[in-house]
């Protein structure tokens, strides 16, 4: 059985990479499951997808903790524990991260001994990351060296048949590149045994603590309870205030920003805070004076 994440950000189309994956395995007469998985959903937030394949039904259910191949699209996610991307890896895991960076840097930053590869960055021509799900689709077809080119084709077009001849066009042009490039790894990606349910152990009994209403309710009721939590770490775009174009009119963004990210100093001008700006750029969209641009994180 052959075992796949995709790992990126919200707004990258690891879910658009998962069903082209699926699509085209099932096209060559596979069983496969393919489903997505996040928290919030919000442009920026981690978030994977899996993809299961076999010639036999698939009775497995749930996340992939031992992965074939393990796919990143945004790079910055591999040193971010609550992303997930190093999770049950194994020495023969192949690792594809979709970066400007090259295999043998990665392999110095993150000491494994397992198949590392890189799909440059600039394989995803066009705005930005608007194709890496494609792309990684395809490379990953590649990977497997079980699903043809015509399969591969085929999955992309149903998969975005709904988005019009030109996207679907676009992205299939990046997904048969990404096929291409990795024509001399094909097959590089082995199948996993598939696990036995004997060989497992009953689950034990777990009591869980009952904990007081304020901590346990729905609704958060103390205050300052997530300032913690860096959700700034999710941005791709960083949302940047040109003061000289500020008009001070403080209550549309700051009123408008969902998280409340956005505070006024004593000055009345507004300022961000990018711990907790999830990059949503609903501020860009509504200031009047057009003075907050959307900036690339890498860039800023």
């Amino acid at each position: 059985m052959y075992r796949i994440r995709f790992h990126g950000r919200g707004g990258q189309g690891m879910k658009t990479a998962s069903r082209i994956l699926g699509s085209a395995f099932f096209l060559q007469g596979y069983e496969v499951q393919d489903a997505p998985r996040y928290g919030a959903e919000r442009r920026g937030a981690p978030i994977f997808a899996y993809v299961r394949a076999a010639r036999q039904a698939i009775q497995e259910r749930g996340i992939i903790l031992e992965p074939d191949l393990v796919i990143v699209a945004d790079d910055s996610l591999v040193p971010m524990p609550a992303a997930g991307v190093l999770q049950g890896i194994m020495p023969r895991t192949v690792l594809l991260i979709h970066s400007g960076e090259t295999p043998e840097t990665w392999r110095h930053r993150l000491n494994i001994a397992g198949p590392l590869l890189t799909l440059p960055a600039e394989a995803a021509a066009g705005d930005g990351q608007r194709f890496a799900g494609a792309a990684l689709a395809g490379a990953a077809a590649r990977l497997v060296g079980v699903i043809t080119s015509s399969a591969l084709e085929r999955a992309v077009q149903l998969e975005l048949a709904g988005l019009g001849r030109e996207i679907v066009s676009a992205n299939l042009d990046q997904a048969l590149a990404a096929y291409e490039r990795m024509a001399p790894e094909a097959g590089r990606v082995s199948e996993g045994e598939v696990f036995a349910a004997a060989a497992c152990r009953r689950p034990d009994w777990v009591e869980l603590p009952l904990d007081e209403a304020d901590a346990a309710a729905a609704a958060i009721h103390a205050g300052a309870t997530s300032v913690e939590v860096r959700t700034g770490l999710w941005r791709t775009l960083r949302p940047v205030i040109d003061y000289p174009r500020c008009n001070r009119c403080w209550w549309v963004c700051s009123e408008f920003c969902p998280d409340s990210a956005i505070r006024v100093n004593a000055g009345q001008y507004p300022e961000i805070d990018y711990d907790h700006c999830k990059g949503c750029l609903i501020c860009v969209a509504q200031c009047p004076a057009h003075a907050i641009s959307a900036v690339p994180e890498a860039q800023a």
